[in-house]
């Protein structure tokens, strides 16, 4: 079953158009109504009991402007994901919300060792989040709907097992499977845990050609995203929206520093998520968000939800506010999704053909 997306209207034409998400959490993308169903099924007591109450509490908790209290709302959506049906469950409509948002690939970014407390192993918890993406592209598939998905394996950077996680990104992206690992991340709070503080897992993952994207430039800045390249090995940032602290920019004139400056001839991409940013006090608004300034410069910025749940959002919606509020084009928001399939964990023949077959054709048929 497909649901409309938070906060779009059925008719925009926006929904329409192909799109690539990079950066969306399996735990930040729950339904309410499924929480609610998981949550009485194990009697965990949640702070509402119907599905629109629920919602309204997540934006409102997440809407604090603190990455930390931002963070504690993961409790209860991790909660009712400690069993193979619930993770199975999950991850099933986490593919059939992407496909309702018109995405066509997509990367679910989740951390397996914050889904042992109902007994199951590190294993067994990515062959149940495998199974649940499965089926849901196999279930869109029945209705018409074409999505390919993979896995990013995420590490706790609070946690000392980055390690361990990362043998466990290199066992199952060796297996293979479309919907199996594609890459790795570590998230958490940012500061006080810098990226280097992992540099044994990033060292194996790098040695084992596993790619890597890194939250950085969130909470922590510029050194963080500075790390995550010249240390850890990074292809993408995840959020990096602080990269601004490195430039001065007065009206679209300026100088960049090193770090932006290599960011930018480099065209590493950033995992930019513009509502969730505001949410923990970067931006201000959709208008001021550095996304804008970034993709007037040349970066390669792309479009992301980050926690669906928390944010109300979907990539279509924030396209919509950056068009409505930042005065985006769609040529603009055509650019940011080649930009995201040119770095997409993928084969080159795959994204090629991604480009070629679907996003190029996708675009070309809708106006919006």
């Amino acid at each position: 079953m497909l649901n409309n997306p938070a906060g779009v209207a059925a008719d925009d034409p926006i929904l329409q158009l192909p799109k690539v998400a990079l950066h969306d959490h399996l735990d930040g993308g729950l339904r309410p109504a499924t929480m609610i169903e998981l949550a009485a099924s194990i009697g965990h007591e949640l702070p509402a009991t119907e599905p629109e109450a629920l919602a309204k509490w997540y934006h409102d908790s997440a809407s604090s402007g603190d990455l930390v209290r931002y963070l504690e709302t993961f409790s209860h959506t991790v909660a009712v994901m400690q069993s193979r049906e619930g993770l199975m469950r999950v991850a099933k409509e986490w593919v059939l919300d992407q496909v309702a948002d018109g995405v066509f690939y997509a990367e679910a970014r989740w951390a397996p060792e914050q889904h042992l407390e109902g007994g199951l192993e590190l294993d067994e918890v990515v062959e149940a989040v495998q199974e649940g993406l499965e089926a849901g592209v196999i279930e869109a598939s029945a209705d018409g709907k074409f999505i390919r998905v993979g896995q990013i394996i995420t590490a706790m950077r609070q946690a000392d097992n980055s390690l361990a996680i990362a043998e466990l990104a290199i066992r199952h992206r060796e297996k293979g499977s479309e919907s199996g690992v594609v890459g790795f991340d570590i998230a958490g709070p940012e500061n006080g845990f810098p990226p280097s503080a992992h540099l044994s897992a990033f060292n194996a993952l790098h040695q084992a050609y596993v790619p890597v994207t890194i939250h950085a430039g969130e909470a922590a800045g510029k050194q963080s995203i500075h790390e995550a390249l010249t240390i850890c090995h990074a292809q993408r940032i995840g959020h990096g929206a602080r990269i601004v602290e490195d430039m001065d920019i007065v009206e679209g004139e300026g100088q960049l520093g090193s770090l932006a400056a290599w960011v930018l001839d480099q065209q590493i991409p950033l995992e930019l998520c513009p509502s969730s940013n505001l949410q923990t006090d970067i931006g201000g608004t959709i208008a001021s968000h550095p996304i804008t300034g970034l993709k007037d410069l040349g970066f390669a910025v792309t479009i992301n939800p980050d926690n669906r749940l928390m944010s109300a959002t979907s990539v279509t919606r924030e396209m919509r506010l950056l068009v409505d509020e930042a005065g985006w084009t769609q040529t603009d928001l055509e650019w940011a999704t080649v930009n995201a399939v040119t770095a997409a964990f993928l084969p080159l023949d795959v994204r090629e053909r991604m480009l070629d077959e679907i996003l190029i054709p996708g675009f070309s048929r809708v106006n919006i």
